[in-house]
């Protein structure tokens, strides 16, 4: 079963917060909340919040090849999706992996790095066959950005 908005079928949940972190040279940079609002035949509309104010995202996503690619006005970002089910928690980890390369007006224009996104529901809500590993373990960003979407959730006293 996938996520279904438009002609578009879609391996994860949307609308959908996803903690974020990014790092150039392997130095962190900046960590925030990525919000997917939406995915409508192939294009993505959401936010990316490193600050304290929600910047616009614009992009694609080619579910054949899980790889999603984003536009905010300061960088561009490209990665792909990995599904990991953890049967003895019961969570299904969702993991958003890739490269970013920032862009004017940014001060760090040209500059590039990596990021990773990751959010996660119980592993009953969202039945994904033939796309989740199980037994992996997920990349250690995958439990930092993890802390970062629940210490925001927490930080605002409500579920986003």
């Amino acid at each position: 079963m996938v996520t279904s908005q438009g002609t578009a079928s879609v391996s994860f949940p949307f609308p959908s917060v996803w903690g974020i972190h990014s790092s150039i040279a392997g130095r962190t940079i900046i960590w925030g909340t990525l919000s997917i609002h939406s995915i409508i035949d192939n294009r993505v509309v959401g936010t990316v919040n490193f600050r304290g104010r929600p910047i616009p995202i614009n992009g694609f996503w080619n579910e054949n090849t899980k790889q999603i690619a984003f536009d905010s006005p300061y960088a561009t970002f490209s990665g792909n999706l990995t599904i990991i089910d953890d049967q003895q928690s019961r969570i299904r980890h969702f993991i958003l992996q890739g490269r970013f390369l920032m862009k004017p007006p940014s001060l760090q224009a040209g500059e590039s790095g990596s990021w990773i996104a990751t959010t996660d529901i119980a592993l009953n809500q969202f039945p994904v066959s033939g796309n989740a590993y199980t037994g992996q373990l997920p990349p250690v960003g995958a439990f930092l950005t993890s802390n970062i979407l629940h210490q925001h959730q927490n930080f605002w006293g409500r579920t986003i």
